[in-house]
């Protein structure tokens, strides 16, 4: 039996303590803590790293806290459109979805996709089709609908300005927490498999379909028993141009580097090249777990069977 270990992040961004209330601190920090342990409690019972990470997702993706599933934000057309991506480290199996409306777990849908499809990505009506065929559960446009995210549309909906989850830079003094809020679970179970899974509400007013990187397979998402497990957060333009989740597993494999060394690389440095924020989380065959961000938090946790535990939100 390995070290079995699980990571998971709910965003990063300007994540900063002075802007937090005790109340929101806490509804975070208790968020994080029980889809950790709906993870934690797959890899346990000797349940695999892709039922693992999974479990983690259903948990945040339900909780209207996060840029996913419930609580996703909205397009420019006023609705919402997620995406959502798994895959398997020991088969290099893996399945996506992006552009999905009134599908209540993306993450389901996307695991559907990996084991019943015969596809690796499907989009837009497709994958809503292919939901209904098998039985994945939908919800009405209310369910998805939060406050918070409506008046974050509105105040913008009428400009060209997107928003990155919480807020664009032209809106600062509207609303100062700039957050990437889409949500992402890493694990290596008992038998050594890695598994990476994410999902994502997009950017607040986005337009004409637009797709980040939680969905592309190498972009946003990878995993890889000889490597690792990745999954990203930020802004997603800057994480597809240096396909940073496939990146760090390239600079284990062939140049010999450390999960840490890795992602270091890839967080510190190359994205920070191009003014890519955000960060990452990631795990290695060996049950190691990394948590790396550039920006000024990531909401993140780790538990291992080693007795290692985190749940934090800021740097």
């Amino acid at each position: 039996m390995s070290k079995f270990t699980i990571a998971i992040h709910g965003g990063a961004g300007t994540i900063l303590k002075e802007d937090m209330t005790a109340d929101l601190e806490m509804a975070y920090t208790e968020a994080l803590k029980v889809a950790l342990e709906a993870g934690y409690g797959v890899l346990e019972e000797e349940g695999s790293a892709v039922n693992a990470v999974k479990a983690a997702l259903v948990i945040l993706e339900d909780n209207v806290l996060f840029n996913a599933g419930r609580g996703a934000v909205f397009t420019k057309k006023g609705v919402q459109e997620m995406d959502a991506a798994i895959m398997d480290g020991k088969t290099l199996d893996a399945g996506s979805v992006a552009g999905v409306r009134n599908v209540r777990n993306p993450i389901e849908l996307a695991t559907e996709v990996m084991r019943n499809s015969n596809h690796v990505f499907l989009s837009g009506k497709g994958a809503n089709d292919f939901a209904i065929k098998q039985g994945v559960k939908l919800e009405p446009d209310e369910y998805f609908f939060s406050q918070f995210r409506y008046d974050q549309w509105k105040a913008i909906r009428d400009s060209d300005n997107y928003s990155l989850d919480h807020t664009h830079q032209r809106l600062e003094e509207l609303m100062k927490d700039k957050k990437f809020g889409t949500v992402g679970a890493v694990a290596c179970d008992q038998k050594g498999n890695i598994a990476a899974a994410t999902s994502t509400g997009g950017m607040t007013n986005k337009k004409y379909g637009r797709i980040g990187d939680s969905p592309l397979i190498g972009c946003g998402t990878y995993a890889n028993n000889k490597t690792c497990g990745i999954s990203c957060t930020g802004h997603g333009e800057m994480f597809i141009r240096v396909v940073a989740a496939y990146d760090v597993s390239c600079l284990m494999e062939y140049k010999g580097l450390s999960l840490q060394e890795a992602m270091d690389i890839v967080v510190h440095e190359k994205l920070v090249t191009i003014k890519g924020e955000g960060g990452m989380i990631g795990v290695d065959a060996n049950g190691n777990a990394a948590l790396v961000f550039n920006s000024a938090g990531m909401y993140r946790a780790m538990k291992s069977s080693d007795g290692g535990n985190l749940v934090a939100l800021y740097k």
